[in-house]
């Protein structure tokens, strides 16, 4: 424990802080027949509660982990921008960080916060790139602005500074107006994540939460399996 900061004031215990989570229980009974059915209902349920204020904020938010090929693993937060009975999927840099290690290693965790709701879904999959078809079709659907911003950062190098960036992306303003098509950059697109498990966690009185996991078998078809929590 170290000194009060005169500015700060004293210092925050982690081991202090504990919420008791009040929330209903989550049953075997209660789940869809298919993970990705069950992730969209929830999807929906945090959405809706995201409108309210103090709700979940940006319920498509989630903590992507990825390894490189000797297992060393990093996180970063990434919006989520489909999903279907196929799996969920995601669009960057192709030369970025997360997207050199899933090309060395494609298995990956995704990990949805919701805290106000006091639920998380975690999944494990790997992950395989979209088609260029799919990609521009999203791609298309960015505002302009974030088409350029696509143009102008090379994602995970280091820069020199703010300047330097600022610098490429009003030179991309002034190459494509607003209005003007922007193409869709090589280097960028899609990452759909097939899941292979899928556990759907819900905070209960006592840490003694519910956690249930979907596990695809062999034949394709999902068992549902309790965690101890």
């Amino acid at each position: 424990m170290t000194d009060s900061d005169p500015l700060l004031g004293p210092p925050l215990d982690p081991a202090s802080m504990r919420k008791q989570y009040r929330a209903a229980g989550l049953d075997e009974t209660e789940l869809a027949d298919h993970p990705m059915e069950q992730f969209a209902r929830w999807f929906v349920q945090a959405a809706a509660h995201g409108e309210a204020l103090g709700g979940v904020y940006e319920p498509n938010a989630m903590v992507v982990s990825t390894a490189d090929a000797e297992g060393r693993p990093s996180s970063r937060t990434v919006l989520l921008k489909q999903y279907d009975e196929r799996g969920f999927v995601f669009f960057t840099n192709y030369e970025s960080r997360k997207a050199r290690e899933l090309t060395e290693n494609p298995h990956v965790s995704l990990l949805f916060p919701w805290h106000p709701v006091a639920r998380q879904v975690v999944v494990t999959g790997t992950a395989r790139r979209t088609g260029r078809d799919e990609t521009a079709a999203y791609f298309r659907t960015r505002p302009h602005g974030s088409q350029l911003g696509a143009w102008a950062s090379a994602q995970s190098s280091v820069v020199s500074s703010r300047d330097e960036l600022d610098a490429s992306y009003a030179e991309l303003v002034a190459r494509y107006p607003e209005g003007e098509q922007v193409p869709v950059p090589p280097h960028w697109g899609g990452f759909r994540v097939s899941p292979r498990a899928v556990e759907f966690w819900q905070g209960r009185e006592n840490r003694l939460h519910d956690r249930l996991r979907y596990v695809v078998q062999e034949d394709g078809v999902w068992r549902v399996e309790r965690l101890s929590p």
